[in-house]
This record gives C-alpha cells, sequence and structure tokens, in this order.
C-alpha cells in the first residue's frame, strides 16, 4: 500500500489545491454577508460584493474631490517607496554586517552580541522613539523597517557563512587568496542567494512595521488609509485594501524568488527549497 506521505500532486492538482481554500472562504464568505444583509441591509460590517467593488471603483479610477488624485494609486506609490528603500538598505546592512559576522571572529565578537540583543528588541516598543528622533516624515517610517528586520537579515546571512565547508576556505588561503578574497569570492557568491531567500522571509515583517507606522503619522499611504476609514466602519474599502495589500506582498516574494532561480539555480536544486 502507498503510504500517503509519498503521494505527490501534479501540477494541475497542485494549483487546484492551491485555489481551493480561497474560493471556500469566498464562498463562506458570501453567505455569511447574505445572511447578515438579510437582517440587517445596513450592516457594514460584511459587505456585499458590489458595495465592494462600487468602494474599489471610486478609490482607484475616481479622482479625490479634495486632492483630485486617485487614492488607490497614490496610497500604493507611497508605501512601496517606503517599503521599497527600508528593505533595500536592511539587505544592504544584513548582508555587509552578515558576512563579516561570519567571517571575521574579531568583527563576531564585537558585533554578534549587539545583533542578537537588538533582534528581540520588540520594533513597535521603539516606534515612538523614532518618531522623536526622526520626526513624522519618511524617515522615520523607514528607520522602523529597518530596525525591525535587519537584526533577522544579519543572523541569518551570519549563520549561513559560518555553516560553509571549512575545506573551502582552507583550500583559498593554500591556493594565495587573502582574507578579502576569500570573503568576495568564496562566501559572498553562496550567501547572496540566502539573502534574498531572508529579504522574502522578512517581508511580512516589513509590511507589518509600515503599515504600523502609516497608521501613526501619515498622510497618505495604504496604511494611513486602512485606519482612516475604520472609524467609519468601511469595510468595503478595507477589505480590498487588506486584499491588495497582499497580492503587493505575493508578487514581491514572487519576484524575489524568480530572480534567484535566474541568478543561482543551484541553490534551489537543494531539497525542499521553493
Amino acid at each position: 500500500m502507498k503510504r500517503i506521505i509519498n503521494i505527490r500532486p501534479t501540477n494541475l492538482s497542485k494549483y487546484i489545491l492551491g485555489v481551493l481554500p480561497f474560493v471556500i472562504l469566498l464562498i463562506v464568505y458570501l453567505i455569511a454577508s447574505d445572511v447578515r444583509l438579510g437582517i440587517n441591509p445596513n450592516d457594514k460590517l460584511m459587505p456585499s460584493l458590489v458595495k465592494i467593488g462600487e468602494a474599489i471603483q471610486r478609490m482607484a479610477f475616481e479622482p479625490s474631490k479634495r486632492t483630485g488624485e486617485y487614492l488607490l494609486w497614490a496610497d500604493t506609490v507611497s508605501s512601496l517607496q517606503r517599503l521599497f528603500i527600508g528593505v533595500s538598505l536592511s539587505a544592504f546592512i544584513g548582508l555587509i554586517v552578515g558576512v563579516l559576522n561570519g567571517s571575521i571572529p574579531m568583527v563576531k565578537a564585537h558585533l554578534s552580541p549587539l545583533s542578537t540583543v537588538m533582534s528581540l528588541i520588540p520594533p513597535m516598543a521603539v516606534l515612538p522613539i523614532l518618531f522623536i528622533v526622526f520626526g513624522l516624515g519618511e524617515l522615520s517610517k523607514v528607520m522602523l523597517i529597518v530596525i525591525g528586520i535587519t537584526p533577522f537579515i544579519i543572523r541569518d546571512l551570519q549563520n549561513k557563512a559560518l555553516e560553509l565547508p571549512v575545506e573551502q576556505l582552507i583550500k583559498a588561503q593554500t591556493l594565495g587568496a587573502n582574507s578579502w578574497q576569500v570573503i568576495i569570492r568564496v562566501i559572498l557568491p553562496q550567501v547572496m542567494p540566502r539573502l534574498l531567500e531572508a529579504v522574502r522571509l522578512s517581508l511580512g515583517a516589513a509590511w507589518l512595521f509600515l503599515i504600523a507606522a502609516e497608521a501613526v503619522a501619515s498622510q497618505e499611504g495604504l496604511g494611513y488609509r486602512i485606519f482612516l476609514v475604520r472609524r467609519y466602519l468601511s469595510m468595503d474599502i478595507i477589505l480590498p485594501y487588506v486584499v491588495w495589500i497582499t497580492l503587493l506582498a505575493f508578487m514581491t516574494d514572487w519576484l524575489l524568488r524568480r530572480v534567484s532561480m535566474f541568478f543561482y539555480p543551484w541553490f534551489h536544486t537543494e531539497v525542499g527549497r521553493h
């Protein structure tokens, strides 16, 4: 008898099984929405798809009467700019510090304890400090992302560098490579795909910190809009915004995965890479 742990879905069944939970959730929502609206036609908690469609039309395809902007797209551009800057800075700092921690013992002795302590600090706890130090502008929002995900990237890349076979490092030095040549020619190429993987894994947290910062102090952005309309219980706007944020995060993750597969195909041939 074939064991269930050895049964693998075909490509078609894999996509069907992946989409099925979303279809079930949509059906459950539609049923619950119909029940609530049947009891109270003015219920705002679970709006109908018609109401949601009207809200999308209003936010995405009709200019705002106050600013003349298409609010959904203006919010999207604003949030993505902050996210891109914050994640890029985090990746750059994480790569440099992580590789140095994992390859130079003297640097590790100085910076590894600091990285560990910083990774244990709840980023949301320092948000008021960031607003005091950096003001209510863009810098404080970007810094929250950097503080939130950089320690994780540093520790992940440090561990990857430390996991490299010692034989590789010894062989490079035997062939005459100095310390920086070992780091750049041996360690860095093997750490780069792990960097993309770490960034992918930290995207959810980056979005969380971004939305939190926008909710507290901002004039535009996806998080700002969600917290602005919540006082009116405008679930017809909140729900599409949440779905849109999820879709943006998914597309970003997919793009990073494609980049990683293109430049580092050997990394994805290992068992369990996806």
